[in-house]
C-alpha cells in the first residue's frame, strides 16, 4: 500500500486486493444461495400442503367432518374433533410430565449443582433426547400402559392416549430442561448476590428472583416443548392404540388417534391410501392444520418473549 499524505487518502487503498474482494463476493453469494434454497424449500412444502388441502376442502362432504362416528378416512368419515381432542389430550399430559420435571432439572443444574455434578448430570439428561422415539413408543406400550395407567385407572385399554402422552412427556423433558437451563444461566449473578446480601435463602433466591427474571425464556421453553409434543408421531402411533381409524371417544384412557398418527395411518397404506373419496388429500389437510397450529404457537412465543424479556 502506497503511503499518502494526511488528507489525501484514496478509498481504493482500503479495499484490499482484487483476489480478496472476489473471495468475499463469492462467500456472500454462497450464503445468499443457501438462504434462498431454504426459503424455496419452505415455499414448496407450503405449496404442496395447500394444493392437496384445497382439493380436500372442495371434495369433502363437510357434514362428515364434525359430529360423525369418528376418524375413519378409508370409509369417508373425517371427524376432526376426534383427532383434535386426542392431540390436545396427549399434549396436555405430556406437558404435565415434562414441564415440572424439566423446569426442576433446569433449576437444580443452574442454581444448586456444582460444576462436577453438572458435568455428569447434564449429559445423562441429554441422553434421553437421543433415544429414538420408536423405542419410547414401545416402552410406553409395554410398560407405561399396563403397569402405570392400567394400575391407576380401572378399565384402561391396553394401549391408550394417556400412555402415549406420558411417553411424549418423557421424550420432551430434555428439551424443556436444556432451554430452561440456558434461560436461567443468562440471569446475571448480580441479582443472586443482591438477594443473598439481603439475607434471602437459596430457595427464595432461586424461586423468587432467578425464575421471574428468566420467565420469558422459561415460557418459550414450554411453548417449544408444546410444539414438539404436538408434532410427535411414532410414540402416539405405537402407544395410542388406534391402528388406522378411531371411534369418537374423548376418554384419554382409551385408544385414539392424534393428528400426526392420523397422517401416518393414512400414509401407511401403499395402494390402499386412495381409500374412499378424498382420503389421500386428508393427509395434507391435517398437515396444513398442524402447520398453522405450530406457526401460531411460534408467533405467540415470539410475542411473549419480546414483551416480557428483560435485558441486563
Amino acid at each position: 500500500m502506497t503511503a499518502l499524505h494526511p488528507g489525501h487518502w484514496d478509498i481504493s487503498e482500503l479495499q484490499g486486493s482484487p483476489r480478496r474482494r472476489a473471495r468475499e463476493r463469492l462467500v456472500g453469494r454462497l450464503a445468499f444461495a443457501a438462504a434462498a434454497v431454504s426459503v424455496l424449500i419452505s415455499a414448496g412444502i407450503i405449496y404442496a400442503l395447500l394444493f392437496e388441502a384445497v382439493r380436500f376442502m372442495l371434495d369433502v362432504d363437510w357434514s362428515r367432518t364434525w359430529g360423525e362416528i369418528g376418524w375413519i378416512p378409508r370409509q369417508g368419515y373425517f371427524d376432526l374433533p376426534t383427532i383434535l381432542v386426542a392431540t390436545l389430550w396427549v399434549t396436555l399430559i405430556a406437558m404435565l410430565v415434562a414441564a415440572p420435571l424439566g423446569l426442576a432439572a433446569a433449576i437444580y443444574l443452574s442454581e444448586y449443582a456444582d460444576a462436577r455434578v453438572r458435568r455428569i448430570l447434564k449429559p445423562v439428561l441429554e441422553i434421553l433426547a437421543g433415544i429414538p422415539s420408536v423405542v419410547l413408543g414401545y416402552f410406553a406400550l409395554r410398560f407405561i400402559a399396563p403397569d402405570i395407567v392400567g394400575n391407576v385407572f380401572t378399565g384402561a385399554a391396553p394401549a391408550n392416549l394417556m400412555a402415549a402422552g406420558i411417553g411424549v412427556g418423557l421424550l420432551t423433558i430434555p428439551l424443556v430442561a436444556s432451554i430452561s437451563e440456558d434461560a436461567l444461566a443468562a440471569v446475571p449473578n448480580s441479582l443472586r448476590e443482591a438477594s443473598a446480601g439481603l439475607g434471602a435463602r437459596k430457595r427464595s433466591t432461586s424461586l423468587k428472583v432467578v425464575v421471574p427474571a428468566a420467565l420469558s425464556g422459561l415460557t418459550a421453553a414450554v411453548i417449544v416443548a408444546v410444539s414438539r409434543a404436538i408434532g410427535e408421531t411414532m410414540v402416539v402411533y405405537i402407544a395410542g392404540g388406534a391402528a388406522d381409524s378411531a371411534v369418537k371417544n374423548f376418554d384419554p384412557t382409551q385408544p385414539g388417534l392424534t393428528m400426526t398418527a392420523a397422517m401416518a395411518s393414512v400414509a401407511s397404506g401403499t395402494d390402499n391410501v386412495a381409500g374412499v373419496g378424498p382420503t389421500f388429500q386428508s393427509l395434507f389437510f391435517v398437515g396444513l392444520l398442524l402447520f398453522l397450529i405450530t406457526l401460531l404457537l411460534n408467533l405467540v412465543a415470539d410475542r411473549f418473549v419480546r414483551r416480557f424479556r428483560q435485558e441486563y
